[in-house]
C-alpha cells in the first residue's frame, strides 16, 4: 500500500474527529505543541509537503487509545471518519442500524470487532452523528431501573473505554450484556450491574469477543 501526503492526515483528522476532536486539541492530547496538526503546517513555506513522525503518529495512537490497525483502517481509501471496517453495515443518512439484546447474542449479526455486519438488522432515526454507531433495543427488565424495556442505547464499537463507561460486552458464548465497567486488568474486566437484582460480574478476558462503549440512550 502506497501512502499519500493527504491518506495520513486525512487519517489524523479522522483521528481527531473520532474523538470530538479539532486537529490542535488531538495534539494536544497527545502531549505534542497544540499547532502540530494544523492545516498551515502540513506545507513549508515554499510549497513542499511536511509529514507527520513517526513519533507524532504514534503518541496520538497512545493517548487515543486507537490501534495501528485503525489507523491504518482511516488510510485506506474509501474509509469513512471512523475507519469503518470492509462489510460493515453501510452507514444510511439519518439512520443507523438497530438490534434487539435478545438477537445480539446469536451469531452472523457482528464481526470480530463489533462492528455491526449481516443481515437481520432493521434502522432507526436517532440523532447519531458518527459512522460505525449502532443501536441495540432493552428488552426485559434485567438493566432497570437505569434502562426500560424498549430504550434505545447508541453503541459505538471501537471507541476508547474508560472506568466507569457504560458497555456492552459479548462472551464468546454468545451472552450480551449491557453494565459498568469497573475495572480492567491484563487479565479480565470487571462490571458493575444496572439493576441491583443481578450480580456483578467477572470475566475472563479470553470469554470476552468483544466491548463497546454506549454514548447515548433514548429514555
Amino acid at each position: 500500500m502506497t501512502l499519500s501526503h493527504d491518506q495520513i492526515w486525512s487519517a489524523i483528522d479522522g483521528l481527531a474527529e473520532r474523538h470530538d476532536l479539532t486537529p490542535s486539541g488531538l495534539a494536544r492530547r497527545a502531549g505534542l505543541d497544540p499547532t502540530s496538526f494544523n492545516k498551515s503546517k502540513r506545507l513549508s513555506a515554499d510549497g513542499r509537503q511536511r509529514w507527520p513522525s513517526t513519533e507524532s503518529i504514534a503518541k496520538v495512537l497512545e493517548a487515543t487509545g486507537a490501534s495501528v490497525e485503525q489507523f491504518m483502517g482511516l488510510l485506506r481509501p474509501g474509509s469513512t471518519p471512523l475507519g469503518m471496517p470492509d462489510g460493515a453495515f453501510p452507514p444510511q443518512a439519518g439512520s443507523i442500524p438497530l438490534l434487539g439484546f435478545a438477537q445480539a447474542g446469536a451469531g452472523g449479526f457482528f464481526d470480530d470487532g463489533g462492528f455491526p455486519a449481516g443481515q437481520g438488522w432493521d434502522v432507526v432515526e436517532l440523532p447519531a452523528q458518527k459512522a460505525g454507531v449502532y443501536a441495540l433495543e432493552v428488552q426485559g427488565d434485567s438493566m432497570m431501573p437505569l434502562y426500560r424495556d424498549g430504550d434505545v442505547l447508541i453503541v459505538e464499537p471501537g471507541a476508547q473505554v474508560r472506568r466507569n463507561d457504560r458497555v456492552v460486552v459479548k462472551t464468546r458464548e454468545g451472552e450480551v450484556m449491557a453494565k459498568v465497567l469497573l475495572r480492567q486488568s491484563p487479565k479480565s474486566i470487571e462490571l458493575l450491574s444496572l439493576n441491583p437484582a443481578h450480580p456483578n460480574r467477572s470475566i475472563e478476558l479470553v470469554d470476552v469477543e468483544w466491548m463497546a462503549r454506549i454514548i447515548w440512550a433514548s429514555q
